[in-house]
């Protein structure tokens, strides 16, 4: 009965495009759709179900794992019709788990809404560092995913994932692509990496740069002429090389700035936010490494990177706040939430207010220019 049920709501998850199914005891299953937890119009769930869910779907190891610590993270294939990232976990003594959906099919760029030309061009650089950055839920992992798809299709590297767990499955195309998870093939994300640059790869993707092992390794590794992806949850482009370059002790930091100024290629910060009448839409932060950045870096006046995106338009950077700004300008989104998704809400506030009273022009910037971008 269970693994009936189970497939039922599945049915429905895919059916009706929802991003997340949430089941815990005390109420009826409750999904999110288009950014909004709805409640089913079901049963409510108790111990007896959530057990009998949770068994439905989970491998013995996980199963394993969840008495050992109380928690437990999988990917689940639902026929070929999508796969789940699976958290089961304990609550009040009993079990709750959140599946959230990924598509079997990749998209592109353009259905993203990426800037697409800059990002093509980045990843035709041989070697460097390029962060996607974001809050949980933002789309991070589908975006690593598509840019992945454009390189199997247009190259023939050999690319490396390093997941937890795997998401998307690649086919093996143009590129050979092997996929390991953390945990089921290797232990840790820092041996995976060690581990990597023996495997002759030309791309290695980094699910999660959780601590100093892994980000200075991911560091090492595009500093020795591989491209390595990785993600943070951090938002805007000034705000990650802040929060990577105060990982490390303070004695160690100015050679990390070097290092970092040398190995970044890019850095991609997105937000996913309600999109009106419904669905989602993905606003972006690029930063693109010029020397004028990498200077910046390099002298740790990375309070200037915000000015430095502004003023390298030319080469496809762009602030998040200017992407939000004209997401609500072409109606696409609500002025409350892409001031509360903002960087600056004060300033976006300001900006909105003067553009309703017909005082700003297109051109107008928030931020002054404090020296011009020197070519690539």
């Amino acid at each position: 009965m269970a693994t009936l049920q189970i497939d039922k709501l599945l049915e429905t998850v895919v059916r009706e495009g929802i991003s997340d199914l949430h089941l815990t005891t005390k109420q009826p299953p409750v999904v999110r759709l288009d950014g909004r937890l709805v409640k089913l119009e079901t049963k409510t769930l108790d111990a007896d179900d959530m057990v009998g869910l949770m068994k439905s779907i989970t491998p013995e190891r996980n199963q394993q794992e969840l008495q050992e610590v109380g928690g437990t993270d999988f990917g689940f294939a639902f026929g070929d019709k999508a796969r789940f990232r699976v958290a089961v976990f304990k609550q009040r003594g009993d079990i709750a788990m959140v599946l959230r959906q990924i598509p079997n099919l990749f998209l592109t760029f353009e259905q993203l809404g990426l800037p697409t030309e800059p990002i093509k061009k980045l990843l035709d650089r041989p070697r460097g560092l390029f962060l996607i950055t974001g809050p949980t839920g933002s789309g991070k992992t589908t975006t690593l995913a598509s840019m992945v798809n454009h390189m199997n299709e247009t190259m023939d590297h050999h690319v490396i994932t390093l997941e937890d767990p795997i998401e998307y499955y690649h086919e093996h195309k143009g590129c050979t692509i092997n996929q390991r998870a953390i945990g089921v093939d290797v232990p840790s994300f820092a041996e995976a990496l060690r581990r990597a640059l023996r495997m002759d790869p030309d791309v290695i993707l980094v699910g999660e740069m959780r601590d100093l092992e892994t980000i200075e390794s991911a560091i090492t590794a595009a500093e020795t002429g591989h491209i390595v992806f990785g993600t943070l949850h951090t938002t805007g482009a000034q705000g990650t090389v802040n929060r990577i370059i105060d990982a490390f002790p303070s004695n160690q930091q100015e050679q990390i700035r070097v290092q970092l100024s040398t190995a970044l290629i890019g850095i991609l910060s997105q937000q996913l936010l309600h999109k009106l009448p419904k669905g989602r839409v993905a606003a972006y932060e690029l930063l693109i490494l010029t020397p004028a950045i990498q200077n910046l870096i390099r002298e740790g006046k990375t309070f200037r990177i915000n000015s430095s995106i502004q003023t390298g338009r030319k080469y496809g950077m762009q602030l998040l706040d200017d992407h939000l700004f004209q997401l609500w300008k072409d109606g696409l989104c609500d002025e409350r939430e892409v001031v509360t998704k903002s960087n600056l809400p004060d300033d976006l506030t300001h900006r909105i207010v003067l553009a309703k009273k017909g005082q700003l022009d297109d051109d107008d910037e928030f931020f002054d220019d404090e020296e011009e971008q020197d070519d690539f």
